[in-house]
């Protein structure tokens, strides 16, 4: 007789094992807090070093322009380059290049020596994890909740802020600026083997598809030079108004964010007999309140009109920037903590909704357009970091850098509303 037990199939069992996109946007997410680590390091190391070597502040604020500029425009060209050789490799390569740019400054004896590990080294290293790679890893792992995912892996950048500026604050205080810069080496360092495990560049590497996808829906590899590629990719932009209003938006809000707060926020502070540590403490608070909000920017990128987002939040940071002189003081007074919880929220809240309109916008060019409109982003926060040094060294205030970058913010608002708002008003956009 027939043991019906035996006879019968069993079930499917359902595998438990994660896909494979968020095991990618994990690593990816920890690459991104390792380089963020030197992100906070400017901000509280511009005094030490300007009481040990005696350099004006304008000249450290000029390596810390050079950074941000090759942050920008290493941006495309990395984005191409992970089509040809794969983002698990630059992004190996870019992490090296942070840990020694950050770890050799503890050998430098001129300023030259600091344009070149902050300024090249760092510069090329972070910029080749630049917002670009956020687009590449969600344009070729994510279908479903793209949009999220672009605003936690830009919430990163903040998280690493979170991590890194209150050690970097109290090591620089404690126990001089060079253990805070080899405490960034380290950092950057330490994540390398993950990057090595996790990040894989296509999904057809592993045997699968992006999450939320099927075969047909997976972005096809570009041949060809990644230098001739990107800069194909910037010709044909070039020639398409959304591009234009799309990367002066960006410029205005690098520098309203990277350049002028992250630079300066911690020495102005101190200006007004606020101690380092406690200005380090209020702009990491500005990490913890960014993250939130970067990662609500992207759950409503998914939702609501992207241009709509920017207009809104290029306004309202306007509308911080504006009061915060007024707002300085040497202890934490309750206004101050409302601008640091406001401003936290709108920091980089931005880019989520930036990602969606260049892919919407470009296609599978997305990810390399998105390089240059960064690249846009980073060349007004070199601007505003060195401007505000300039300003600081000339009127001994920061005051005039705060006004002019909220009359700044309200203009890319209005750029952000007159983008065209479908890809068919846009019959220029390149092909």
């Amino acid at each position: 007789m027939t043991d019906l037990r035996t006879s019968v199939p069993s079930a499917p069992t359902r595998s438990r094992r994660p896909h494979w996109a968020w095991l990618v946007a994990f690593a990816a997410f920890v690459a991104l807090v390792g380089a963020a680590g030197f992100r906070a390091a400017p901000s509280v190391l511009i005094d030490p070093l300007h009481e040990e070597f005696g350099w004006s502040r304008s000249t450290i604020s000029a390596a810390v322009s050079v950074n941000l500029l090759l942050y920008g425009f290493i941006s495309p060209f990395a984005a191409a380059l992970m089509e040809r050789l794969g983002m698990r490799r630059v992004v190996t390569g870019a992490l090296l290049l942070v840990s020694a740019g950050s770890g050799l400054t503890v050998f430098m004896t001129a300023s030259w020596q600091l344009l070149l590990c902050w300024g090249v080294l760092v510069g090329t290293g972070t910029g080749s994890m630049a917002l670009a790679f956020v687009a590449t890893v969600t344009s070729r792992w994510f279908v479903r909740h793209r949009g999220l995912v672009s605003g936690v892996l830009t919430a990163a950048g903040a998280a690493g802020q979170l991590v890194f500026l209150p050690l970097v604050a109290m090591l620089a205080t404690d126990h001089g600026w060079r253990l805070a810069s080899l405490a960034v080496s380290g950092g950057a360092l330490a994540v390398v083997p993950v990057v090595v495990l996790l990040l894989r560049n296509r999904p057809s590497d592993v045997g699968t598809t992006a999450y939320g996808a099927t075969e047909a829906e997976e972005a096809p590899a570009v041949p060809g030079s990644s230098a001739a590629r990107a800069l194909r990719v910037l010709r044909d932009a070039l020639a398409n108004r959304t591009f234009w209003l799309l990367a002066g938006g960006f410029a205005i809000c690098g520098a309203s964010t990277n350049g002028l707060i992250g630079t300066h926020f911690v020495p102005a502070a101190h200006d007004h007999g606020m101690p380092h540590t406690t200005a380090a403490g209020l702009l990491a608070l500005v990490g913890v309140f960014d993250v939130a909000g970067t990662i609500a920017s992207g759950w409503l990128t998914d939702r609501v009109d992207p241009r709509k987002l920017l207009g809104a939040y290029y306004l309202l940071r306007g509308a911080s920037l504006l009061v915060l002189p007024m707002l300085f003081a040497p202890t934490t007074e309750p206004p101050m903590w409302a601008f640091i919880v406001f401003y936290g929220l709108d920091w980089v809240a931005t880019v989520p909704p930036t990602v969606a309109l260049c892919r919407d916008r470009f296609g599978l060019s997305g990810p390399i357009v998105f390089g240059w409109v960064f690249a846009s982003h980073q060349v007004g926060a070199a601007v505003a970091a060195f401007g505000a040094g300039f300003t600081r060294d000339q009127l001994g205030s920061y005051d005039l850098a705060w006004f002019v970058a909220g009359g700044l913010c309200a203009l890319a608002a209005l750029m952000s509303l007159r983008i065209s708002p479908d890809r068919a008003g846009s019959p220029e956009t390149p092909r």
